[in-house]
């Protein structure tokens, strides 16, 4: 047995907390929750510049975002890390309830809860846009 923290899993090795204990679908569980990551920055990103930004290109900003689709791009990407951390009734339900405002938060901290916890119990590390994917 090698004793090194930061070796990777090795590929034989079933991962647990995922529905089919799959290797392929542990990694799409750990993309899916990097890419919400992803999304979470740019909106708070988008959030702070519209204060350093002058008032008359604010609206551009606002409609940069929209066009984007960021939240839209961050609802899916929820929708896709339940289904495979939870299974497709509970992820299509937790999926309809992300796009309700005010809902959406608590579905998003049960999910990434659940999701960081997958990962965590594998050895997936976290930084700071979610689990390091080279590690998998």
């Amino acid at each position: 047995m090698n004793d090194n923290p930061y070796q990777s899993p090795l590929a034989g090795t079933p991962v647990t907390g995922v529905r089919s204990a799959n290797r392929e679908d542990f990694r799409r569980v750990a993309k899916f929750q990097k890419g919400f990551f992803v999304c979470v920055l740019i909106q708070l990103i988008a959030i702070i510049g519209q204060y350093a930004l002058p008032m008359e290109i604010r609206p551009l900003l606002a409609l940069g975002l929209l066009v984007a689709g960021i939240g839209i791009v961050r609802t899916a990407f929820v929708f896709l890390l339940t289904i495979q951390v939870y299974g497709t009734g509970v992820g299509v339900l937790l999926g309809i309830l992300a796009l309700v405002p005010f809902v959406n938060m608590v579905v998003l901290l049960i999910v990434n809860g659940k999701a960081a916890s997958i990962l965590g119990k594998n050895g997936i590390k976290f930084g700071l846009l979610g689990p390091n994917l080279s590690q998998i």
